[in-house]
């Protein structure tokens, strides 16, 4: 069976949820959340680049088959953690 034509609603909402917690991983790897099971400030790098990687292939393997909002979210939110990891790896 179909899913995608079962409920669109349904997996455009999980699509977003792929999304925003892959950002949240970043971010939290980024040191600019708090991580929810430390209650603390972490800092990898590496983990931040490696789900910016993971957002940035999701993009590349779905491009034109995403419908407009979710492509534009997308694509923000790689936008948007591309420019804070520069600004983290430039701290040092």
């Amino acid at each position: 069976m179909n899913e995608r034509s079962a409920d669109p609603g349904r997996e455009a909402a999980l699509f977003l949820q792929l999304v925003l917690g892959l950002q949240q991983t970043a971010m939290m790897a980024m040191g600019r959340l708090i991580n929810p099971m430390t209650k603390r400030i972490d800092r990898d790098l590496e983990s931040a680049r490696a789900a910016i990687d993971t957002l940035a292939a999701i993009e590349s393997r779905t491009r034109g088959q995403l419908e407009p909002d979710e492509a534009r979210v997308l694509a923000q939110v790689l936008s948007q953690l591309r420019l804070d990891y520069v600004e983290e790896a430039r701290k040092g």
